[in-house]
């Protein structure tokens, strides 16, 4: 009896990942320990961080809540970090928890609107050049203005609307083409199933080009990014100040952008350039004129509510009337009550998709206190603040990005800018070069960190998205679909900065 008790204690622990995943997890759990007796808290701390990179990275094989959320608890345990710090990096994220609960919900509510304006514009724009430089310019202007994340919950919806569509065609529940008896059933399926296939990789480019474009956007502008108006409001700059001081570098990295975009199409590298199956599109064609066929009175007057919902939307976040998240909340509270969604049940499922990522976010701040009790970046931070001062700029950009791509960037804008303010306030650096480097920072957090998916929320909440394993977007597949991006908008930022300051 104990036997197999405790042969289900071990199927059960993290369900159905792979064996080797399992033994990974419990090597970490039982090393960390060790590590810190032996080595100390720094190294034990460094380590963490790249024990949690790894559950990130193989998101599909396990979902990284449980997984890095036992490192997390080990890691508090052991005395890494206290709860009361990591109530406190809770609390100054708040903000960014209340948008995940209740704007990507507000977003779900919206779905329908979403899928039939993209299904236009999807099937209207024939060439996939032209459709990826709009999917990234779309996603850099909102982000721009609005929040990376809210564009990002867009992208998602769109993204699983088609596929959804098209899937249940590729999986022969709901079709069978005109011209093939039943016994041809077995060769239209596979068929289908190639179509699916090239589909996805159609859907992988949109998506990455779309995520891409919300880092282009939000470097921009004081509104963009959260770290963005932490630093502006240390350094006492309006909108349009902050606007006009980053545009010298964001201006550049954003035409690089574009243009890297539609590179990647022309030349199909790092899987871009998968075009729209003709096949994908007469089915999309065929459920758009079916979806309009059937279109009652009700159901636009459903669409015309989500659309006048949409533009209070993009006013209120435009103008930021109240926190992104009570915007959220507002927008569920009017989609539901004029669209006649009452019932717990179908309220609730909205909230299906960004409260788990919502709880994995609150494990990686977890992490992040980590990093702040055992000053982790600490050396690195006075290591720079130590070298000649033409050189600060550049180097500040370069340490920013590669600290933002392993850990978080809105942390690491917060630890860099509060250290360059007590420089300015002991009398260590003059006004004049606080801006350069508070400039420096705000790009360095921003641009390069889109190496990796835990360098941006926007892009982790893709990665762990109801998409990514539907199109097999996995952690290592978008760094490599990154890494083209990375280069380009790194280097010209580097260059622009070293050329304006």
């Amino acid at each position: 009896m104990s036997t197999t008790l405790s042969q289900a204690l071990v199927k059960n622990f993290l369900g159905n990942s792979p064996v080797w995943y399992k033994q990974a997890i419990i090597g970490f759990l039982i090393l960390n320990p060790i590590i810190l007796f032996t080595l100390g808290p720094v190294v034990t701390g460094w380590l963490l961080i790249f024990e949690f990179i790894f559950t990130l990275a193989l998101a599909l094989k396990c979902y990284p809540l449980q997984p890095g959320g036992l490192l997390a608890i080990e890691a508090i345990i052991i005395g890494l970090a206290s709860p009361h710090s990591v109530s406190h990096e809770i609390e100054a994220n708040l903000e960014v928890i209340l948008l995940l609960m209740f704007m990507v919900a507000g977003i779900y509510f919206m779905k329908s609107l979403l899928l039939w304006v993209f299904t236009k514009i999807l099937l209207k724009v024939q060439s996939k050049m032209l459709l990826s430089l709009l999917f990234s310019l779309f996603a850099a202007v909102l982000s721009a203005f609005l929040d990376a994340l809210t564009v990002t919950a867009v992208l998602i919806s769109v993204g699983v609307g088609f596929y959804s569509v098209y899937h249940k065609v590729a999986s022969g529940k709901t079709y069978h083409h005109p011209d093939h008896d039943h016994a041809d059933d077995k060769a239209v399926h596979d068929h289908h199933q190639e179509d699916l296939e090239e589909f996805r990789k159609f859907l992988r480019s949109l998506l990455m080009h779309g995520a891409v474009g919300t880092a282009l956007g939000g470097v921009c502008t004081l509104v963009g990014e959260p770290q963005n108006l932490l630093i502006a409001e240390k350094a006492g700059w309006d909108f349009i100040q902050f606007f006009v001081l980053m545009a010298p570098i964001t201006m550049p990295t954003l035409v690089a952008g574009l243009v890297t975009c539609a590179l990647l199409e022309k030349t199909k590298l790092f899987g871009y350039g998968s075009t729209l199956p003709e096949n994908v599109r007469n089915v999309l064609i065929d459920y758009d004129g079916e979806q309009d066929a059937k279109r009652t009175n009700r159901d636009n007057a459903m669409l015309m509510i989500q659309g006048l919902v949409a533009i209070f939307l993009v006013f209120a976040l435009a103008l930021h009337i109240a926190a992104v998240g009570l915007i959220g909340l507002t927008i569920i509270i009017l989609l539901t009550a004029f669209n006649g969604i009452v019932e717990e049940h179908q309220i609730g499922k909205a909230f299906e998709e960004a409260l788990p990522f919502t709880a994995l976010l609150v494990v990686f701040f977890s992490i992040v206190s980590v990093i702040h009790e055992q000053h982790l970046f600490q050396p690195i931070i006075e290591s720079v603040l130590a070298m000649d001062l033409d050189a600060q700029p550049g180097v500040f950009f370069i340490a920013n990005g590669v600290l933002s791509a392993i850990s978080d960037n809105v942390f690491v804008a917060t630890v860099y800018i509060n250290e360059v303010v007590a420089a300015l306030n002991s009398g260590a650096i003059t006004r004049e070069h606080f801006d350069s480097l508070a400039i420096a920072i705000n790009t360095g957090t921003n641009i390069p960190s889109v190496a990796t998916p835990n360098g941006q929320a926007a892009f982790l909440f893709l990665l762990t998205s109801a998409v990514a394993p539907l199109i097999r977007l996995s952690y290592g597949r978008m760094v490599l679909m990154a890494l083209p991006y990375t280069i380009v908008m790194s280097v010209v930022a580097y260059v622009s900065l070293n050329m304006y300051l």
